[in-house]
């Protein structure tokens, strides 16, 4: 596991399309999330984990709370993950003096130190993860599993407390001050107990059935303990671990699981248990408290589950485009995991059925990366991958389909709508060009998002950059969309490279066919739109990520566009269809590399234009080609120019040390980054290409990618090294890559770093796979196997069984 030292990790803990929580580096959990509603400042207060540890002889009554006060420095700007509540700190009983954090995603681990425990303690924490199953990693659930040593030369008994408080009516971003809260009141807990299993299902059957909050929540365990089902607030919860005491905990007594629940019948505790619904504005904390009792040097493992249920989610975010008065509608759209589950029950008793399965999945994916032979910055960053996969910037309707926000709105945002809600609407294409851990983690979902995508096009061909939900409303044609105005050429070109990544990773021909005309008809429409002149060069108004337009041949363009003849060719022979596209290729390959080049990189003719970047070394002028890499589609362009520019890309863009420069800063003080832009010849126009003074994580993980591609190891390493010391956890969160937005998905190019370092491809359809040149083990994902496989020193390829 990867040691994170800092006060602003936040490993998010959930499934896919699910909502989750975080558990932090200081032990605690924030970032309450449950109800798919982006906020990194919800606070569910009164759910927390705590040690009680006793002993008599000699006697001794040892109290914490399980988690720390850490304060390691000034956080970054534009995040707030190190931002740590007060809540606790008044309690009555003590944090621990310190803890320490590691993770291998899925799993992430605390262990707590406090010099008055006698006793040591762990936390493994994880939500089942499993590469290709896209329910199996979509449960609503998180298991902790505490490991209690006794360190001792005494016997020592006591209690792990985990409480968790009712929150269902709260609508995920309304501050809640103890119990109290908008939305509280009438909130019901009920006591579970069965066989083997003690816990707390709580609800609130006073809302309607369609109420945003509605649903249900889960405490559970399956270690014998005794449960609070209802508690006014935490330090009533701690009163009640208090006085829990086990019948004659002799040394020399029979401390089987079936003789600790005997010993909890007879003598749990004499507190007075509230009753009924909670008062109005109120809801109730709840707890279960397993017991355990341990010889000197022997240990025990303790379970506790959360698990969620809730149904509802509404389209009810701003939009881009004409803001239309739709009236009171409110736009359902459901939850696509509580199609499969009847409540949160359900959802616990899915996961114990699959148990062994779905933990040893989870396991073996995280050994796979940890054991892998890539780097250490690459194995970081692939490991941490799945996590932006599983944030709440993406989730899942109730009729499957998956969407995405660009983030998550926050402090990286400053926008006008606040700091809560999904950033920049919906499954912005221009900002998914980027992303490749989504769609090779679950090809299904890539597919999905395909038909999406396509399912909207205009009546020309074009495709709006962004989605309108539901998707019978109006969608964004013939209108000014917003970042940028008009759809996305960018955008539009990645839909055909999306879609030929679907075939590789195994959709099938019969898809491919069904897509075919849309894709047609899309290139058609980009070449009347653009290539007037008919040489193959992309011409005019051209709008991208940037949210500005460029204008002129320029290569951030052509390159895609190259890809995408590239990437048609291909779809044409496969279907059997006539291939045009090779011939266009070949001319516009030529007429870019003669328009573009300057004897070092790919730069653009001068048009006078506000934002164009002239003379400039863009990042991101390779990506085309990084994508036709990711395919397996070759150079687009002479590969001693591709080289040259890469190896400028770095030279002149990756930076140490930042000063203010008035946009956004992702990388500051004497950080390592590469910016968008730079122009090391002069030039710099009077009003630059926007964004250019800052860094993406997502353009520097295609270019190191890139690199790889090209055998530029050391350029590769050197920015990949750059992103992972910005996010070591001290001043930023290394699961929250942020650009207009938390959980930015453009960081989701991260990916490609394993396919470029490993070299291995796979293509479902051929049913072939095929390596680079570095031998070693490798984490695999790809059509319908995952696993470990091997790249011998002769490059041949020994799959996983």
């Amino acid at each position: 596991m990867t040691l994170y030292a800092g006060d602003a990790v936040a490993f998010p803990l959930g499934g896919l399309g699910t909502g989750h929580v975080a558990l932090c580096g200081d032990g605690a959990l924030r970032q309450w999330q449950l109800l798919g509603v982006p906020n990194h400042g919800g606070l569910l207060p009164d759910s927390f984990f705590a040690l009680r540890v006793s002993s008599l002889e000699p006697p001794d009554d040892v109290v914490r709370l399980l988690r720390s006060f850490k304060k390691t420095g000034e956080p970054a700007p534009n995040v707030s993950d190190a931002v740590v509540p007060d809540a606790g700190r008044t309690w009555r009983w003590p944090f621990v003096a310190d803890t320490t954090f590691e993770a291998e995603y899925p799993y992430a681990r605390v262990g707590y130190h406090d010099p008055a425990l006698p006793v040591a303690v762990t936390l493994e924490a994880h939500t089942p993860f499993v590469p290709l199953d896209a329910d199996a990693s979509s449960l609503p659930l998180v298991r902790y599993r505490f490991t209690i040593r006794n360190d001792s030369a005494e016997f020592r008994h006591g209690f792990l407390l985990g409480a968790l408080q009712n929150g269902v009516g709260w609508d995920g971003v309304t501050p809640i001050d103890g119990t109290r809260g908008a939305g509280y009141g009438g909130n019901v807990n009920r006591l579970l107990r069965r066989p083997g299993q003690s816990g707390v299902l709580m609800d609130h059957p006073g809302l309607a059935e369609d109420d945003a909050s509605a649903g249900e929540m889960l405490l559970w365990t399956d270690a014998p303990a005794a449960v609070l089902p209802r508690a006014h607030d935490a330090d009533a919860v701690l009163r009640f671990a208090e006085t829990l005491r086990l019948v004659a905990p002799t040394q020399l007594g029979d401390w089987s699981p079936e003789a600790l629940r005997a010993a909890l019948r007879d003598g749990a505790s004499p507190v007075r248990v509230p009753q009924g619904p909670s008062p109005a504005g109120h809801t109730w904390d709840a707890a279960v408290a397993p017991a355990f009792a341990l010889a000197p040097g022997e240990s025990t493992t303790i379970d506790i589950v959360h698990a969620w249920w809730f149904p509802n989610r509404y389209a009810d975010f701003d939009r881009f485009g004409p803001q239309r008065d739709y009236g009171p509608t409110r736009f359902w759209v459901g939850n696509h995991y509580a199609t499969r589950f009847g409540g949160a029950l359900d959802v616990l008793d899915a996961y114990l059925s699959d148990r062994s399965l779905l933990d040893g999945a989870s396991r073996a994916w995280a050994e796979a990366v940890a054991s892998s032979d890539l780097p250490e910055p690459l194995r970081e960053t692939i490991a941490a991958q799945p996590s932006l996969v599983r944030s709440p910037s993406i989730f899942r309707t109730a009729d499957g389909r998956t969407f995405a926000f660009e983030g998550a709105l926050g402090a990286s945002t400053r926008n006008w709508n606040g700091d809560a809600g999904g950033s920049c609407p919906l499954n912005c294409n221009h900002v998914l060009n980027y992303e490749q851990a989504l769609a090779r983690l679950f090809p299904s979902v890539g597919r999905d998002m395909r038909e999406t995508e396509f399912l909207v096009q205009a009546a020309d061909g074009s495709l709006p950059h962004r989605v309108v939900l539901p998707l019978y409303l109006p969608q964004l044609h013939g209108v000014p969309i917003g970042g940028p105005e008009r759809p996305a050429l960018d955008g539009m070109l990645g839909a055909v490279l999306k879609t030929y990544r679907s075939v590789l990773d195994g959709a099938g021909l019969s898809w491919l066919r069904s897509q075919w005309t849309a894709l047609v008809a899309l290139m058609s429409h980009i070449s009347d739109k653009w290539d007037g002149g008919g040489d193959g060069v992309l011409r005019g108004d051209q709008p991208v990520t940037y949210d500005i337009s460029l204008h002129g041949p320029n290569m951030f363009v052509g390159g895609l566009w190259l890809s995408a003849l590239r990437a048609m060719s291909e779809i044409s022979v496969r279907l059997g269809e006539p291939d045009p596209y090779t011939a266009v290729f070949e001319k516009a390959s030529s007429a870019y590399d003669s328009l573009l080049w300057n004897g070092e990189f790919y730069a653009q003719p001068a048009t006078g234009e506000a934002y164009d970047f002239g003379k400039g070394c863009l990042s991101d002028q390779l990506l085309g080609q990084w994508w036709a890499h990711e395919l397996g589609l070759g150079h687009l362009l002479p590969a001693a120019r591709v080289v040259s520019a890469l190896r400028a890309i770095v030279k002149y863009n990756l930076r140490t040390g930042f000063e203010p420069h008035g946009y956004r800063s992702f990388a500051d003080g004497d950080e390592t980054g590469l910016v968008v832009c730079t122009w090391p010849n002069g030039g710099r126009p009077a009003v630059p290409l926007r964004y250019c003074d800052e860094v993406w994580t997502g353009v520097e993980y295609q270019v190191a990618a890139h690199c790889f591609y090209e055998g530029l190891d050391d350029e590769g390493l050197a920015v990949v090294r750059g992103v992972r010391a910005r996010y070591d956890g001290t001043r930023r969160n290394p699961f929250n890559e942020i650009e207009c937005g938390d959980h930015y998905v453009r960081a989701m190019a991260g990916w490609s770093l394993l396919t470029a370092w490993s070299g291995v491809r796979h293509d479902a359809t051929a049913g072939t796979h095929t390596a680079g040149k570095r031998p070693g083990r490798f984490p695999f994902v790809a059509g319908t196997t995952w696993g470990t496989l091997t790249v011998a020193d002769d490059g041949s390829v020994v799959l996983p069984h």
